[in-house]
């Protein structure tokens, strides 16, 4: 796993260290407006960092890809992250500060980020799971390139009611 740069952005292997930084960001109540919550503490951050370090799943079939996003300036901004199955199918993710939402950070680290699995992880097809009333996401992953998934794909998927499967096939996929 490498460092990806862009035209604004560094996007840095993730690695325990940065679980302080990370934890100020991540401490942003504006995120969890749909769905989960802050990390409980620094430690608790730490300790999931060092276990994701290893970049597999237990059983080896599976790359857990996250990245930090930083600014030209070092100042961490928010993750993204891949979870890379045999298949050559990849479920992405992000969080961002609030902080830093409109400016255009999180398509740019998330294109990144994809153009990074296509080259380097021969990921094919992309997935991404968000909660109907995320509007932002919606539209973020929609200039991405992303569609809704059939019916039939939500239900293969197990997807929640409340919740709705974008799917981007890239290149050769």
């Amino acid at each position: 796993m490498r460092a990806i740069a862009s035209d604004r952005l560094t996007l840095a292997p993730q690695v325990a260290a940065h679980a302080d930084a990370m934890f100020v960001v991540l401490s942003d109540p504006a995120i969890y407006a749909y769905e989960n919550a802050p990390p409980p503490s620094v430690e608790w951050l730490r300790e999931r960092y060092a276990r994701l370090e290893t970049r597999r799943s237990g059983d080896g079939t599976e790359h857990w890809l996250n990245w930090v996003v930083r600014l030209a300036d070092g100042e961490p901004i928010g993750y993204v992250q891949a979870t890379v199955h045999a298949s050559g199918r990849a479920a992405i993710a992000y969080e961002f500060g609030s902080a830093w939402w409109g400016k255009g950070y999180a398509r740019e680290a998330t294109q990144a980020m994809i153009e990074e699995l296509a080259a380097h992880y021969a990921v094919r097809g992309l997935d991404a799971v968000l909660k109907r009333g995320n509007f932002r996401s919606l539209r973020l992953l929609e200039r991405l390139g992303f569609a809704l998934a059939s019916t039939e794909q939500h239900a293969a998927e197990s997807v929640e009611p409340d919740e709705c499967l974008m799917r981007r096939d890239l290149a050769g996929g």
